[in-house]
């Protein structure tokens, strides 16, 4: 292995065990950002059985090899001498860290997107952990509550935004990957990680399944979405619409449910023109503004 390589696995290393000492759980990663560890069950036939995510005891399982356990940590990078960055598993006590990930390959301006949400939402984005990539991106560290499963999405947010959450991992500060080193935007190596807004939360947060079986004639999906408006509260009728426009520009719909939709919201008592803002808003997220 050349110098270089060995001198940025030992970084990789220390900055691991330093993440780990703030009680970050952490795995090897490699250049391209994926787990350093080839799963141990990569050549066993197909047996229709749940996957193992570390029962076996062997490493090599990905995030579910994270962990705080200085031991453990310096054990998963020696079976890794090739690593030259960590990865920091998401959702896990005592943080549970929702990862926001402002993307800048996509050509567009997450950033920018980021704040129409907060402005549409009534939420603003709080001092916090932040990490600058390689490519000009921005991760947002956020912690979440712990009875609140925040699932990975990508560009469901908005365009460009992408979210790291339970099952997933954010590159941690220090790693070399190909594209150059992650690093600690000045300021905010010595912030713990804030507690997500509300607002922001709610987004990230699928709605809760009905109690009623979902309607399963592609000409009800509309009415589902109308329906899921219709039963908004106080506080949360902004959301729903934005959640529910969205789901309708995705698949097609939203032209043809824009006024359902704003009658729907009218009725729980958002104004037109703020319903109306609302589902172009969800228009410009989802990539169909004008269409």
């Amino acid at each position: 292995m050349a110098t270089t390589d060995r001198q940025a696995t030992a970084l990789a290393l220390a900055h691991a065990l330093s993440a780990a000492e703030r009680g970050l759980a952490v795995i090897p990663l490699s250049r391209t950002k994926l787990p350093a560890l080839r799963s141990p069950h990569r050549d066993e036939p197909a047996r229709g059985e749940p996957p193992c995510h570390g029962a076996c005891g062997r490493p090599g399982h990905g995030v579910y090899d994270a962990t705080t356990d200085p031991g453990r940590v310096r054990a998963l990078f020696a079976a890794a001498p090739w690593a030259t960055g960590y990865g920091i598993a998401c959702g896990l006590p005592p943080y549970h860290l929702i990862g926001v990930d402002l993307d800048t390959k996509s050509g567009t301006d997450s950033a920018a997107a980021l704040r129409e949400l907060a402005l549409r939402h009534l939420f603003t984005i709080p001092e916090t952990v932040v990490v600058l990539t390689p490519s000009g991106g921005r991760h947002l560290w956020l912690s979440g509550p712990p009875d609140t499963v925040v699932p990975n999405s990508a560009g469901r947010l908005a365009p460009g935004i992408d979210i790291r959450g339970a099952g997933g991992y954010l590159v941690g500060p220090g790693s070399r990957t190909e594209r150059g080193v992650y690093t600690v935007a000045p300021g905010t190596a010595q912030l713990p990680p804030a507690p997500c807004p509300p607002a922001l939360l709610r987004l990230l947060v699928p709605p809760p399944r009905s109690s009623h079986p979902a309607p399963t004639a592609p000409g009800d999906q509309g009415h589902g979405l109308i329906h899921f408006v219709l039963c908004a509260h106080e506080g949360q009728r902004n959301t729903r619409l934005f959640w529910a426009a969205c789901r309708a520009y995705e698949n097609g719909l939203g032209p043809a449910l824009a006024d359902a939709l704003t009658e729907a919201a009218r009725t729980t008592g958002l104004a037109e023109r703020e319903a109306r803002a609302t589902i172009a808003s969800a228009a410009r997220m989802t990539g169909h503004q004008g269409r």
